[in-house]
């Protein structure tokens, strides 16, 4: 069995034991992209890409080529034109670890550095350009898996393997506040206590160092956590639950959230110790949905009462919970852009749905995956089917959402009619249902359209409602989207001072929760890069690119990252825009093919 190990010094090991390497940079550089390229590229691609300084680009393709096969032992691997990628039987390659959300996750803890470690080509620099995006990646990912097996095991009861894991998730990215909670959570249900503070204080202080900023409660508050430290005193019996978990969905509906969260508590409580696996898992799933959707900063803790909600539902045969609970879990992935994660739980949820309104919510949150990636067309088919299927089903905010997003997707490729009728039967809806906790974010959306049509005052007034609503709502997200159109407002209006104080204000507010909609924060970033470039701000615009493409390739968001390549652009870059198209091959937007 040959194995290719991409990350760390990159190897080649023949049942455990090195063998010869491919000689060059190069070859190891044509075997990465040969290994993560989405289809097979082009011989005349590669040779551009990494052999254009030769005299003979194409034969030296062909050299390298042949030296990859040597070094698998002659495997007819990487022959053709456009070249085949898949490699046979016998070839393991450490980074397809990450395929497989249902493999054992324990080779994960030996996966260290980052991709191609020690590995540059300085001549080549739109393969640099992809390099650095696809090592922000794949980090990303194995931070992903790492999560999800820590959570996995915290919910099953396996607190102290979960401590490996989501100890190793802190070493990957220690700057994310959300691995300190899951390590700190770990920690704590283990048992020691002692250990979870000394974490807290670890992270307190590094996130205050680097990031200038406060960590949330939620950090401090994981240390409580327990068996039985969420739970209060129990009523009686199964009934008592049941009545329980009604009263605490009513509550969240209605907004008084920690009344409802109180009495999905009992009801989980009060549940587990009627022995009733399917009342008990309802409460939990309705516990984590909440802790996801209506409280900041809960992510972590939504997730692992989520996946306990789904071992309940399975062991009682309650398709429908876990139906609900895998698509939240998907849910909290994709917003936190752990795409391949969040596919995985979404998939899942599909494959047991049954009824329109189940496959509206899901193919809901698959279009907005697909089009925070980037993959427009397949975000349009995803949202416009789950409106369809939530109109039969007669789930009109399932509706709503999900004609919100297909319009953002319209927006950002220029569509502005389609953007348009999209969002006023959205609207409409909202209001019908007076489901005011979303209306800002159609609301931002619409006064974006405004704007590009330059009809300021209605943009204004939509922008003032949207801000406001969002601050009573204390959504971060909303707060950021209303903050980052008041912004844009200002910078049409000619008001240059304004301008930056609202979209410091925007980036702000949408990044101060550790459980953030980063493509929010992606957009916002990508705004503010644009007003300082447009007002001759060129230290600040080089700063905010910097950082968006940092965001956007380690999440996965697509056109963000191509859009931060052309900021460079704009600043002076020469490789800049050679990267961009490189990037954006495959992103179907025609309002992006016009900026490049």
């Amino acid at each position: 069995m040959y194995t290719i190990r991409l990350l760390g010094p990159p190897a080649i090991e023949l049942d455990g034991q090195p063998v010869r390497s491919p000689r060059g940079r190069k070859a190891w550089a044509l075997l990465t992209y040969l290994l993560l390229a989405e289809r097979p590229p082009s011989r005349r691609h590669l040779a551009e890409l990494l052999f254009a300084d030769a005299d003979d680009p194409l034969g030296a393709l062909r050299w390298t080529l042949a030296e990859l096969r040597r070094a698998l032992g002659g495997a007819g691997a990487f022959s053709g034109d456009p070249v085949a990628t898949a490699l046979g039987d016998g070839i393991a390659v450490d980074v397809r670890l990450l395929d497989d959300p249902d493999g054992d996750p324990a080779p994960l803890l030996a996966l260290g550095g980052d991709l191609l470690d020690g590995v540059s080509l300085p001549a080549c620099l739109e393969f640099e350009s992809w390099l650095l995006v696809a090592r922000h990646r794949v980090s990303a990912a194995v931070e992903a898996r790492l999560r999800q097996a820590a959570v996995a095991l915290l919910a099953s009861g396996s607190a102290g393997e979960a401590v490996g894991y989501a100890a190793r998730a802190v070493a990957r990215n220690p700057l994310e506040e959300g691995n300190h909670e899951l390590l700190v959570r770990s920690l704590a249900v283990a048992g020691d206590r002692a250990a979870a503070l000394r974490q807290i204080a670890v992270g307190e202080d590094l996130l205050r160092r680097e990031l200038g900023h406060e960590a949330s409660a939620a950090l401090r508050e994981a240390a409580d956590v327990g068996p039985e430290s969420a739970m209060v005193s129990p009523l009686s019996g199964r009934a008592a639950a049941l009545s329980q978990l009604e009263a605490g969905r009513a509550a969240i509906a209605a907004g008084a959230v920690d009344a409802g969260l109180q009495c999905l508590r009992r009801a989980v409580t009060e549940a587990a110790r009627a022995g009733d696996d399917a009342v008990q898992g309802q409460a939990l799933c309705a516990l984590g949905g909440a802790l996801v959707h209506a409280v900041r900063g809960r992510d972590n803790e939504g997730a692992v009462v989520l996946e306990e909600a789904i071992q309940l539902a399975s062991r009682a045969g309650d398709r429908a919970t876990a139906v609900t609970a895998h698509r939240q879990l998907g849910f909290v992935e994709v917003q936190a852009g752990r795409r391949g994660t969040g596919e995985a739980w979404l998939a899942k949820a599909a494959a047991l749905a049954e009824t329109d309104a189940e496959l509206a919510a899901i193919l809901g949150v698959r279009g907005m995956n697909a089009s925070d990636r980037g993959d427009y067309p397949t975000a349009l088919a995803q949202l416009g089917e789950s409106a369809e299927r939530a109109a039969s089903g007669g789930d009109p905010r399932q509706q709503a959402w999900s004609l919100s997003v297909l319009a953002r997707a319209h927006l950002l490729r220029g569509e502005r009619s389609q953007a348009g009728a999209a969002l006023d039967t959205s609207l409409a809806l909202i209001h019908e249902q007076r489901w005011m906790a979303f209306l800002p974010w159609p609301q931002s959306l619409r006064a974006e359209l405004d704007l590009s049509a330059g009809d300021t005052d209605t943009a204004a007034d939509t922008l003032e409602r949207a801000w406001t609503l969002a601050l009573q709502l204390d959504d971060p997200c909303w707060e950021g989207m209303a903050a980052r159109g008041l912004g844009r407002l200002h910078a049409a209006r000619g008001d240059r001072a304004g301008a930056t104080r609202w979209l410091v204000e925007a980036r702000r507010r949408c990044s101060v929760a550790p459980d953030r909609y980063q493509w929010v924060h992606g957009y916002v970033l990508d705004a503010a890069a644009s007003t300082a470039i447009e007002h001759g701000d060129h230290e600040r615009a080089a700063a905010l690119a910097g950082t968006l493409a940092s965001l956007a390739a380690r999440c996965d968001l697509g056109e963000l990252v191509v859009r931060a390549h052309l900021h460079r652009h704009r600043l002076g870059d020469p490789t800049a825009l050679g990267a961009a198209r490189l990037l954006a091959a495959g992103i179907d937007n025609p309002a992006l093919a016009a900026l490049l």
